[in-house]
This record gives structure tokens, sequence and C-alpha cells, in this order.
């Protein structure tokens, strides 16, 4: 069977990408964040896993306020990046796992979720720099990935309770899938910011740190804001923690944090990262 080993959460901001590009990974002002990833290669070194499975938001690439999904699940033999306008380039394909993927969606729908299934799917910056830092010096993706997309843009946006269970579908899924892969969960995007109005530059430390203590422990601690509520205290872009929330869902196991990192700022941006365990419960 497959094994869930556990869990990455990270910022996703575009800068970290154009960082990357230009070497400044051991600048100060970027060091901090970098230094984050540390534990996250040793994790992944160790535990070697063969599938990625990424809660993500799309940037208007795929998905434009026009038409907007949810949830949309990709169910591609591959994934292409495209480049937004940042210049930032070279990014390696990706390989999909449709086999996987449509066990995924088969059991969220049967959970009574509707997902978009995407069988063609372009991948921006919520998926190409957090696997860029994961894998930093891989000539080819040493994953395959299963990207699965929440509207964190257009209004009504999906409620955190609502991106958790979704999580949790996800990971009934990973649980009964009968492959033997290594499996890891990625969460991406936030922490707090807000790119445009009034409000721009938006920072809550304290929020931030309240999502980082309890997101491991008591993800339901989370769910007492509704999303208008996360708009106010984490700016506009700041909901996009209901990708973590949907990540923390699917881990369905015996979860333990092994290290977190916590950057202000990062390009107008509380930069995160936690790496988490997931050890499969066993029932009697």
């Amino acid at each position: 069977m497959s094994e869930i080993v556990g869990g990455i959460f990270t910022s996703h901001v575009p800068g970290i990408g154009a960082a990357i590009a230009k070497g400044l990974q051991q600048d100060p002002y970027w060091k901090p964040f970098f230094d984050g990833f540390v534990p996250v290669h040793q994790f992944l070194e160790r535990e070697k896993p063969d599938v990625a499975v990424v809660f993500y938001n799309d940037h208007g690439l795929n998905f434009f306020l026009d038409k907007m999904p949810t949830f949309a699940i990709g169910a591609a033999a591959d994934y292409r990046h495209e480049d937004e306008g940042w210049g930032i380039g070279g990014f390696k394909p990706f390989v999909g796992h449709p086999a996987l993927s449509w066990h995924i969606i088969e059991q969220v729908v049967g959970d009574e979720f509707d997902p978009v299934t995407c069988q063609s799917m372009l991948v921006d910056h919520g998926v190409c720099v957090p696997f860029e830092l994961c894998w930093p010096d891989a000539k080819a993706w040493p994953v395959k990935l299963v990207p699965i997309c929440i509207n964190t843009v257009q209004h009504p946006l999906p409620s955190p309770k609502r991106a958790l269970a979704l999580g949790r579908s996800v990971g009934k899924a990973l649980e009964s899938w009968p492959g033997d892969e290594k499996i890891v969960v990625l969460g991406t995007g936030g922490l707090s910011h807000q790119l445009d109005g009034e409000r721009a530059g938006h920072i809550n430390v304290d929020y931030d740190k309240f999502c980082l203590r309890n997101i491991v422990a008591d993800p339901e601690a989370l769910t007492q804001h509704d999303t208008l509520d996360i708009v106010e205290l984490a700016g506009s872009q700041g909901v996009e923690i209901l990708n973590w929330l949907a990540a923390r869902g699917a881990l369905t196991g015996s979860v333990r944090e092994l290290a977190h990192n916590y950057h202000v700022p990062i390009s107008n941006t509380a930069a995160a990262t936690l790496l988490v365990e997931n050890h499969a419960t066993v029932h009697a």
C-alpha cells in the first residue's frame, strides 16, 4: 500500500523564484528564508517520496474571474510551467500520475465534492516555486505531481471547514491507493499578505503565528474564522491559508512537527515554512 510520509507547507511568492534564478540564496535579505529549507532537504533525502500531492491556487493561468472553479484536480500525464511575466524561466516539466489523480477524484466526488477535472493543465509559481525550494539541485523532478487547485481569488470562496474537509477526503483516497508509492503532501501560499489596495503590504504576525502554532495539533482552530475574517486578519492573499488547511487534512495519520521557519518580509509577504511527518494510524 501507499504511504503518506509527511507534509511541507511553504510560501510560493514568485519573488522567491526570481531570487533562485539570480542565485541570491545567501543574500542577507533572503538567507533567513532559504535556511528554513535545510531540514526539508534532509527529510526528502531520507524519505525519497515518489509522488507530491500539491494544494495551491491558480493565479490566472488556467482560470480567470470569468471561470473560477472552487476546486480543480489535475489528471494529466504531464504539466508545463508558463511564465506569468515575472521573467522566471527554466522550470523543468512535471510528470503527472493520472491513475492516482482519478482515484482521488473518485473519492472526493463520492464524498460529495464537485471538482473540475483537468486532463490538460498548466502550473504556475504556486507549484513551481515550492518544487524548486524542495529539490533545488534536481536535473529532473524526482516525484510525480498531482495538483489540486483551490479558489482563493474570486468570492464566494470555500470556507476553511470545507478546505479541511476536502483535504481529509483526499487523505482517504491516498490511504486507499493500492500502489506502493511514498507520497508527500504540499500546501503552498501565504502566510499573511496583501498585494493591492489601501492595505497593500499588510502582514499580521500574530495571526501567522496562531496558524503555525495550531495547524499541526488542532487544525480545527483555524476554522473559527470564515474566509472574510481571514481576509481581514491576513490580507486578501492571506486567504491562501486554505491551501495549508487542505494539505493538513490530507495527512490522516499521526502528525508531528519536525521544523518550522518564519521570516518577515519576503516581497511584502510573511514567508513561512513548516515540515511535518505523518505516521499511519493503526486501526484495531
